[in-house]
């Protein structure tokens, strides 16, 4: 299959899975009062804003003032009560506003491939998801910089297990579901339009096994939440509410941009999401030590070091 046979075009919806959740939800451009826009400005600035050590933000704020194409990891990170968590799902959203159009690339959580970074897990070959466990975001950055041999200006890192939280503060989401089963306490996730509590909501995107498509069913259903979440939180009316997505966004969000920046990228970048296009990373499957990896061929790697790179040319 030829490269331009895999790689799918979509438009819209999925840009608004990616920055619309951090960007549209907080600051949709003056629909809310300004008592709404301080907050969000106080959340994002004291709350969600943390620089990382690995990417160099004086470069990035150069590249983004000229309006230079730029890449963006999203991470959506499962972390659990005693334990630093894994990055559930990776992916580089690369933004092109000279040529108004933007790419997102999914890379498969079980992707072997060399750990980077400030950990003594360096130098080892190991799941790419298992990155953030040893050393953070910013091994989970260097460790994908590395893989794809590209350079990240940005990252969005999203706590999975706020989504509970998110879907609760927003009263519940409802999605197009594809395929039908029972998770836990017997809740039937039948297939068509199916409504869902925050509990049933991190259900619905944990599930595994059940799914015949693997970690890209996962990722799609992840994807259809998030964009359930989206969908309910523009149409909430009470301030009260909004206070609520705003606090839960704040305690489950962290990304090296400060409000400033997510009102630039709105305001210059926004033209790109009008011609998004979509990738996912595809491998082999393989047991080594009794552990399940996915080997990804360097022609694949290649292959999609190129198409990012000809977003950013």
């Amino acid at each position: 299959m030829s490269r331009s046979q895999k790689h799918k075009k979509k438009k819209g919806r999925w840009w608004k899975v990616s920055l619309v959740l951090l960007i549209l939800l907080l600051v949709p451009a003056g629909v809310y009062a300004y008592s709404l826009y301080s907050g969000a400005k106080s959340t994002v600035d004291s709350k969600m804003h943390k620089q990382v050590a690995s990417i160099d933000h004086k470069v990035t704020e150069k590249k983004r003032k000229e309006r230079e194409p730029l890449n963006i990891l999203l991470m959506g990170v499962d972390e659990r009560a005693g334990d630093s968590g894994r990055s559930d799902a990776l992916m580089v959203l690369s933004l092109d506003p000279n040529n108004n159009r933007s790419q997102m690339i999914s890379i498969p959580r079980d992707t072997r491939t060399e750990m980077v970074g400030d950990s003594a897990h360096a130098g080892t070959l190991d799941k790419i998801n298992h990155a953030y466990a040893f050393g953070g975001a910013d091994m989970a950055i260097l460790t994908v910089e590395n893989f794809l041999d590209i350079d990240l200006d940005y990252y969005v890192q999203v706590n999975m297990e706020g989504l509970e939280e998110m879907v609760d503060a927003v009263g519940g989401i409802t999605i197009q579901n594809e395929i039908e089963w029972y998770g836990k306490d017997n809740f039937h996730y039948k297939k068509g339009e199916l409504t869902m509590n925050g509990k049933e909501a991190l259900g619905y995107v944990r599930m595994r096994y059940d799914d015949p498509k693997g970690d890209m069913g996962r990722n799609e259903r992840q994807r259809k939440v998030i964009q359930g979440i989206v969908d309910k939180g523009m149409n909430v009316g009470s301030i009260n509410k909004i206070d609520d997505v705003m606090d839960v966004l704040g305690k489950n969000v962290s990304t090296n941009m400060n409000f400033s920046t997510m009102q630039d990228l709105m305001k210059n970048y926004s033209d790109a999401r009008e011609n998004l296009s979509t990738y996912q990373m595809t491998g082999t499957g393989t047991k080594i030590g009794g552990i399940y990896y996915l080997e990804v061929p360097d022609q694949e790697v290649q292959e999609v070091r190129e198409m990012i790179l000809d977003y950013n040319s």
